[in-house]
This record gives structure tokens, sequence and C-alpha cells, in this order.
């Protein structure tokens, strides 16, 4: 068996700004009625930010947290202030709730990091050919920025830093993903390899969790409706467009080969926590909770 848990983007929870997000207690109580015992922490301020409240409303719930998440603009030197002064606050937070327990040798919680945020490369999510790629120096200041604030998680709160490839950012393509492994070493963070944005970046998600193994600590598993995925390809839409038009559908219904995925994990005997999402329009909430639902008993039909 295999730890698994999911996360408020599966109730299209991405940005706590947006009016038509479901109230939080609403998204702690699907989650938990559809059968996950952990959530991920989503983005900050969505959940309760005082740890006393967030760790009430997590035992109410009989629910543990297993990750906190940055997902902004990790380049720009001017933006940089506020993701230390964000990477501080997850943290801390974190070092006062309940968190997940261990499955295997890799210890939640973590900090996922995501480079999201410069509008013209969010346009071409999964379009490898349009797609701009960072300056040589803009490059450097991003795994500058990277590797302090993974500093910050492990060596101030011990929350293990790990990287997250993600449609839209500047860390999405192979050579994007081969470049930061290669710049930033393992002892400074780790990776989260997720299975559908590696398919949206054109890639095998089998064959990148084998090259890339040794560097997983945490999996992020998704599903992609592959009629969706190429109209949106063909129409050039920015990722969260395609998001809202279903390219992100519930496991074992879209291309992503879990049977594959499965199969090799087992023969690299990797354990650890693994985290459902499906990312959506938030006025579409009412399908999350049948879907969070359907993709953990499909996971655990192939044997998670």
């Amino acid at each position: 068996m295999y730890s698994i848990a999911n996360a408020p983007c599966s109730w299209g929870v991405d940005d706590p700004k947006n009016p038509f997000l479901p109230p939080w207690e609403t998204v702690l109580a699907e989650a938990r009625e559809a059968g996950y015992h952990s959530i991920e922490l989503g983005p900050w301020g969505y959940l309760p930010s005082d740890a006393t409240a967030l760790a009430r409303a997590l035992d109410h719930h009989g629910l543990s947290l297993v990750a906190g998440t940055l997902f902004d603009d990790l380049v720009s030197e001017s933006h940089f202030g506020m993701m230390v002064e964000l990477t501080h606050a997850i943290c801390a937070n974190l070092q006062k709730v309940p968190i997940a327990q261990p499955d295997g040798p890799k210890t939640p919680p973590w900090l996922v990091i995501i480079d999201f945020g410069d509008a013209e490369r969010a346009r071409c999510a999964g379009q490898s050919a349009r797609a701009k790629r960072l300056p040589e120096a803009d490059w450097q200041r991003m795994v500058k920025h990277i590797s302090e604030l993974s500093r910050i998680a492990w060596r101030e709160y011990g929350v293990r830093p790990v990287i997250h490839p993600h449609a839209g950012g500047f860390i999405e393509f192979g050579d994007e993903i081969d470049r930061i492994a290669q710049a930033i070493p393992a002892a400074t963070a780790g990776l989260c390899l997720d299975t559908g944005h590696l398919y949206y970046a054109g890639l095998d998600p089998v064959q990148w969790l084998r090259k890339y193994a040794d560097r997983i600590d945490y999996l992020h598993f998704k599903d992609v409706n592959k009629t969706v995925y190429e109209a949106a390809i063909a129409g050039q839409q920015d990722f969260f467009s395609a998001c809202a038009a279903g390219v992100m559908c519930p496991l074992g219904t879209g291309d992503v080969d879990y049977p594959g995925v499965k199969a090799l994990l087992e023969e690299l005997n990797w354990r650890g926590w693994i985290t459902i999402e499906q990312e959506r329009d938030p006025r579409d909430v009412a399908g999350s909770l049948h879907d969070v639902t359907a993709s953990l008993h499909y996971l655990r039909s192939v044997g998670f």
C-alpha cells in the first residue's frame, strides 16, 4: 500500500483571491468523506493561517498535512523578499499542526517549490517550441533563489524542499528538468515529479520517473484527457484555460499509464507519499467530491 493524499486544487483552489472558491470547511469535509486522511496546505491564506485554528480544523476532520506549496515567480529579484517571508510562514505553520506519518524513508512534510508567474511563458504551457527560455543570468538567479528558500525550509524548520516542474513555468520541459537537477543537488532539494505535468510537457511520465527515481521525494498524480489536451496545444491555450476546459480528469479516465507507473515503482521499490490532484475551475466544484473519490478508488484498484 502507498500513502495517498489530496490537495485543495482538486476543488479549484489555486488563487486564494478567486471569488468563486468553495469554503475551506467544504474542502476538508469532502476530502475526509472521499477517504483521504491527509491533504496539502494549498495556497497560503486559503486554509486558516493561524496554526492553532488550522490544527483544530484538521483534527475536527481527521486530517493531517503532507505539504505546503510555494507557487509564484521565483525569478524576479524584486519578488524574492516576499518569497522568503512566505517560506518562513508556511514552514513555521507546518511545525505546529498534525503532519502525515512517514511511509518508507521519505518523511513529510515537504515544501513544494514551483516557479510560475511569467505571463508570456504561461501562455506557452506544453508548447516547447514556442516557449521562451530564461536568459542565463535569470536562470542563475532563479537557481540561487530556490537554493536559498530550500536552505531556509530545511535548516531552519526541518521541512524538506522539493522542486516541482509545472506547466507554464520556467521549469517544465525535459531540458529544464535536467538543468535544474544538475544545478541543485539532492542535498539541497529533492524533486516532486507530477505525472500530469510531465505528460503536459510532452514527456512520458514512466520514463521520467525512472530517470529521476533517486531524486524523487514526493509524487503528484494527475490524469490528462487527451482530446482536450491536444485541442489546448493546437489552440495555444494557457494552462489554466485548459484546466477550465477539463484537461485534467479523474485518475484512470485519461491517458496516463498508471499500471505502468505502478509497475515501475514496484520495480524500483519506491515507497512514499503520493498526492492526487485534479486542477479545475472552482465554478465546477460540484464535481470535486465525485472525482476525488473516483481517483482514490481507481488507484487502490490498480494496487496503490
